[in-house]
């Protein structure tokens, strides 16, 4: 631990981080520990587990998660490792169960995580003792959060001030349209360096910038009548707008580009039964986003979701999703090829400038250069609670 907090100790406040920090194993083993496994962290929807025995599950970094709906219906989180063995006792991914049994040695839990049975153990064998071990989660409007952490960093300041927000869009009241998981052979933090920043998208997303306002500054701040024009009407719809949000997660309602009512390729709704029906549905983009790995756009129509779990010290897996109103009929309400289409070139569009940043950071020449702190300011405050978190954890051990 010794080289990385050498690294931290070197690394100059508005410029990019160390080389080490990108690149190191130690680096990403570190950043599993002081990140990852102390903080929270935005683990999907509860519309994604709407029946009792429903589950999803996955990956942080090495550590398999799983999420299930409970017959009671409370939500619990759990480590995927059976106290037997520890072998999965889902793959990732999704499905529903009436019990959770380990394919191994046929251990079976029941949905609140309690060891039901096993067979061929000694008669004096206490089930009590070897319930799943559970995870911290709470949700915020429909949007689920997970902290690995044995005590968890404070929740309620977001659940408060981001519901208001978040609610008229009605994630509870929804499905998943579409998913995809895209490979980046980039750091994690260089996929959310990108993913906090505009400074490219002029020119690296011409997609996005017929409807994303990309010349924003700062956190979306945005001058102008249009701008004005906007906050009025959200003001007389009773829309709020914020911004709203702490050092780890941020909140606000921002016009699009005029004349445009959705982040698609045409700037118009995609999905026609809508999930906030609120002016029409033409109520901007309210960008949610919470560090360190996620981001969401929920429109009039439609929300997007981006997420990057960490794989290696080079490889970011992008997990992203598109909800829509539960009710919507594929085929009828939407097509998915259309739905999907804006923010899956966006995506690729990334993926390649991160590699490509990746590939620069390895030359015996890179040094970290200076953020913009009108352009990249996002990205600067998402560097500034990395390196202070890490501050944190290293100070505690």
């Amino acid at each position: 631990m010794g080289s990385v907090a050498a690294a931290f100790d070197a690394r100059v406040v508005g410029h990019s981080l160390p080389q080490s920090l990108y690149l190191a194993p130690a680096a990403f083993d570190f950043d599993l520990a002081a990140i990852f496994g102390r903080v929270w962290l935005f683990a999907g929807f509860e519309a994604e587990l709407a029946a009792r025995g429903d589950y999803v599950a996955f990956d942080v970094g090495r550590w398999p998660m799983l999420i299930v709906r409970g017959k009671d219906g409370r939500l619990r989180a759990f480590h995927n490792s059976c106290r037997h063995r520890g072998s999965l006792l889902c793959k990732p991914g999704s499905g529903s169960v009436a019990r959770l049994t380990c394919p191994y040695h046929r251990w079976t839990y029941g949905l609140d995580g309690a060891l039901l049975a096993a067979g061929r153990m000694a008669e004096d064998f206490d089930k009590s003792l070897y319930s799943l071990g559970s995870v911290h989660l709470e949700t915020v409007a429909g949007a689920m959060f997970v902290c690995l952490a044995e005590t968890p960093p404070p929740f309620d300041t977001i659940a408060r001030d981001l519901t208001p927000l978040l609610s008229p869009h009605r994630l509870r009241h929804a499905k998943v349209a579409f998913q995809s998981t895209l490979v980046e052979y980039a750091n994690w933090k260089l996929v959310m360096e990108n993913a906090r920043e505009c400074y490219h998208c002029a020119t690296g997303h011409p997609e996005l910038s017929k409807t994303f306002p990309v010349q924003a500054s700062a956190h979306f701040d945005i001058d102008g009548d249009h701008a004005r024009r906007f906050d009025a009407r959200m003001a007389a719809l009773g829309l709020p707008v914020g911004p709203a949000g702490e050092d780890w997660w941020q909140a606000i309602r921002f016009p699009l580009n005029p004349s445009q009512k959705s982040m698609t390729l045409d700037g118009q709704p995609s999905v026609a039964k809508l999930m906030c029906a609120v002016g029409d549905g033409d109520i901007g983009s309210l960008r949610w986003a919470v560090e360190p790995n996620s981001f969401c756009h929920s429109t009039g129509d439609y929300t997007f979701a981006f997420s990057a779990m960490p794989v290696g010290p080079n490889e970011t897996h992008v997990v992203s999703k598109w909800l829509v109103d539960a009710d919507a009929v594929e085929g009828v309400d939407y097509d998915v090829a259309a739905l999907g289409e804006l923010w899956t070139r966006t995506n690729l569009q990334d993926k390649e400038l991160a590699e490509n940043n990746a590939a620069g950071i390895a030359s015996p020449g890179y040094r970290p250069g200076p953020y913009s702190t009108e352009a990249e300011a996002l990205t600067i405050r998402f560097v500034d609670w990395y390196c202070a978190t890490a501050r944190a954890y290293l100070d505690s051990v």
